[in-house]
């Protein structure tokens, strides 16, 4: 089989290119390794930030009777007078005391839903549930406002250390949904137009408790 000198030259050219191997450009892209950066801030600081430019509301607690103070009074300042949490341990360990307004039933006419969460992801500002939780995966969706109360040993840094998280707490029994909820429910569905608390609550707050 006759090769034209121009073949030739290419399969020169391959053969030498073969024999000695080239460098990755980006070689961290294909490890293992995250390519975004840990923050320079804490990261409760960091989570703050984050949070609060999603329409977050972000209230930092330095104990347990704080958040019993700070979620009381929230709860007498906005008038609450339903306020549906099945998660009775998130608040007997504050001491926290919402009297008759608290409810187990009617959770799509409470005002707000208080629910605790795996863990928070500092990079993107979201709370991370499981369908475990004693919430479940409506209480945190129903409500206009929806209350988190976490701790800052719950903080990891990115997306894939909460799913390593999870897959390491529950091993082969994942739960059967896992939320990543970062913010209000907005949409942009009609005519491009922001529109908060269409698909879920229109306000979140965390009460993030330092452990």
């Amino acid at each position: 089989m006759n090769i034209s000198p121009a073949k030739e030259n290419i399969l020169k050219r391959i053969r030498k290119a073969l024999s000695h191997s080239t460098p990755l450009p980006f070689p961290k892209s294909e490890g293992s390794d995250s390519v975004y950066k840990p923050p320079m801030e804490e990261a409760a600081v960091e989570f703050a930030e984050q949070f609060s430019k999603l329409q977050g509301r972000f209230v930092y607690c330095i104990n347990r009777q704080e958040l019993a103070f700070q979620l009381s009074s929230l709860a007498r300042k906005m008038d609450w007078q339903k306020i549906y949490c099945l998660e009775d341990q998130l608040l007997q360990q504050a001491g926290v005391s919402l009297d008759e307004r608290l409810v187990k039933t009617g959770l799509a006419d409470c005002d707000v839903s208080i629910t605790g969460c795996e863990c928070l992801v500092v990079r993107t500002g979201s709370v991370v549930m499981s369908a475990a939780q004693l919430s479940g995966r409506t209480t945190s969706v129903y409500a206009p406002v929806h209350i988190c109360i976490a701790y800052s040993n719950q903080l990891v840094h990115d997306v894939k250390d909460a799913l390593q998280l999870v897959k390491d707490k529950y091993g082969n029994q994942l739960p059967s949904q896992i939320t990543f909820a970062t913010g209000p429910s907005r949409t942009a569905d009609i005519e491009k137009t922001l529109v908060v608390g269409v698909h879920g609550p229109k306000e979140v707050y965390v009460f993030l408790v330092d452990a």
